[in-house]
């Protein structure tokens, strides 16, 4: 009675979507695991070690795989065999749809964001903003396109199955992290970023007295003219 209640626990398949991607990268389905990592690392040591150009060995592929088809199709129809089981090349309506329902989200996102930052000139959405655009722009000067994906896959592959084995234990250090983050920002925000905010408040101030008084003064000059 005295032991206290275990922390509520995630479920990284449901939040991975629950499918046959989740079941990949939570190592559920070794096969499938196993051809993503394999199918990665040869690409990236074709193109990145052996220097293979991406353009000429896609064409190179879809050459081969052309020809084999066609000779398989001629051969076919002269022995009388079955043609390629090829299946039917089309992407349904409601995946098109469901892309451009992403696409949709994401790019209002982007630009609400902009807006913020050039219209509403919110400074911490623009510091963050800032801060991941500069994070972004010195991971690529590191790591070339091809790398960072390949990093992205093993990263992928990796930390889900590890979150989902070590939880609580991330959990609690993810907790700590995020209280020393949160304290060092209200330290910042405290010393910079408000001194910043008060100062903008003031010139809107002083714009604003200054536009009525030269209003008033405008309505002064006409009531006296007028008078005259």
């Amino acid at each position: 009675m005295g032991d206290s209640m275990p922390p509520h626990r995630i479920s990284v398949h449901q939040a991975l979507g629950g499918g046959a991607v989740a079941d990949v990268l939570l190592w559920r389905n070794w096969s499938g695991g196993i051809v993503v990592l394999t199918s990665a690392t040869a690409s990236w040591y074709l193109f990145e070690r052996a220097g293979y150009n991406l353009l000429s060995f896609g064409a190179n592929v879809l050459l081969l795989l052309v020809v084999i088809l066609f000779f398989w199709a001629k051969s076919a129809s002269l022995l009388n065999r079955p043609l390629p089981p090829l299946p039917d090349m089309e992407i349904s309506e409601a995946s098109v749809m469901k892309v451009a329902d992403t696409l949709h989200v994401w790019i209002n996102r982007g630009l609400s964001i902009a807006r913020d930052i050039a219209i509403g000139r919110n400074f911490k959405l623009f510091l963050q903003v800032s801060v991941f655009l500069w994070v972004a722009s010195y991971i690529g000067s590191i790591f070339n396109f091809l790398t960072l994906a390949y990093v992205g896959v093993l990263i992928s592959l990796s930390v889900p199955v590890l979150y989902d084995k070590f939880q609580h234990h991330i959990d609690e250090k993810l907790s700590v992290a995020n209280r020393s983050i949160q304290t060092q920002y209200r330290k910042l925000d405290e010393s910079i970023l408000k001194k910043i905010t008060m100062q903008s408040n003031k010139e809107k101030k002083v714009q604003v007295s200054w536009s009525s008084e030269k209003c008033d003064s405008s309505l002064r000059d006409g009531f006296e003219w007028f008078s005259t």
